[in-house]
């Protein structure tokens, strides 16, 4: 079984995007959200994503490197694992330029030579601890929790969400799909994390599924498949070049590929973590120093105290763990 990355970049102080991005945000009234510094920057970590693949996941067949056109100068895109891809060469051209992540990844399954088993990372995923092609897939099928969470937030994440859901509902029957794939629904390994799958099991309609924040393995045949029952929602919602409420996420198609059966069961949250940098940098630079997980979010926030001096911390923490040059560094 052959298995890719892909992993998505944008360089915010380009020139030329930041007078695109000026251009279409000044235009576009659009929730904060959408427009923030926090969406756009990377730290400056970038290399430690490609040492840590290099180091703990070598056994990757192929990185999928997605930008609007931009690479670091330090790249050697000459390594025969890096596959450059901009937008255009799987988005089509009407929905460009695009500042929306949801977009860019509801099209990932037209990049050239993808693989048929692939991993999402988002640039502030890292892996920084050993990790095998099994934590991701194991017969073939990708690795997941299939837990549900009760969750009446109002925030955008979860409206949008909410979109995802009545094209789930459609096309499921909840009773049904938990029926036929019991052990996978209540799985030991779940632990605590699936109680309201008990408490919901007379309910009659998915709700929000536990979505680790982190690295996600999916089957570009999920994606096909989403786009063949879901082409007008996902092709309207395209237009939209910032987030927006009227978005389909990427939970769609982890939620699809769950209610297919197509995965096996396994806790993530054993060795995923997801750090809001705006209240635990400590922990997360202390998580990296110690190589408590294999793999870990640094969620960012423009409301970070002392923000050069966390990302130096962190910086340094991550030359600790990964000190030498990887092989897609000049």
């Amino acid at each position: 079984m052959e298995i890719d990355f892909i992993v998505t970049w944008v360089d915010m102080d380009d020139p030329q995007w930041k007078e695109e991005f000026a251009h279409y945000s000044d235009k576009k009234i659009n929730e904060k959200n959408g427009v923030s510094d926090a969406r756009f920057r990377d730290g400056g970590f970038l290399k430690y994503w490609f040492r840590g693949v290099e180091k703990f996941a070598p056994w990757v067949r192929r990185i999928h490197f997605v930008t609007s056109g931009q690479k670091p100068h330090w790249l050697d895109v000459s390594n025969p694992k890096i596959h450059l891809v901009e937008h255009r060469d799987y988005i089509p051209q009407q929905f460009l330029p695009t500042y929306n992540s949801v977009v860019i990844e509801r099209y990932m399954h037209r990049i050239p030579g993808l693989s048929d088993h692939f991993v999402y990372f988002n640039d502030d995923f890292y892996i920084t601890n050993a990790i095998t092609p099994e934590r991701f897939f194991r017969n073939g099928l990708p690795c997941d929790i299939a837990a549900f969470l009760y969750n009446p937030s109002w925030s955008q994440w979860y409206r949008r969400i909410k979109n995802n859901l009545k094209i789930i509902n459609s096309h499921f029957d909840k009773k049904e799909v938990m029926a036929r794939d019991h052990d996978k629904w209540f799985d030991p390994s779940y632990g605590l994390r699936a109680r309201w799958n008990y408490l919901l099991k007379p309910y009659g309609k998915f709700i929000t599924l536990r979505t680790p924040h982190n690295a996600q393995p999916y089957l570009k045949s999920t994606f096909e498949e989403v786009w063949a029952v879901a082409e007008k929602e996902l092709t309207e919602t395209s237009a939209n070049r910032f987030r927006c409420v009227t978005d389909y996420t990427p939970e769609l198609f982890r939620t699809w590929q769950i209610c297919r059966g197509n995965f096996m069961p396994y806790n993530t949250y054993a060795d995923t973590k997801m750090f809001p940098l705006m209240i635990k940098p400590k922990q997360a630079i202390r998580a990296i120093m110690e190589q408590s997980y294999s793999l870990i979010c640094l969620n960012d926030n423009v409301h970070i105290r002392n923000y050069d001096q966390v990302m130096e911390q962190i910086r340094r923490a991550f030359e600790f763990i990964l000190p030498e040059k990887s092989s897609f560094e000049l």
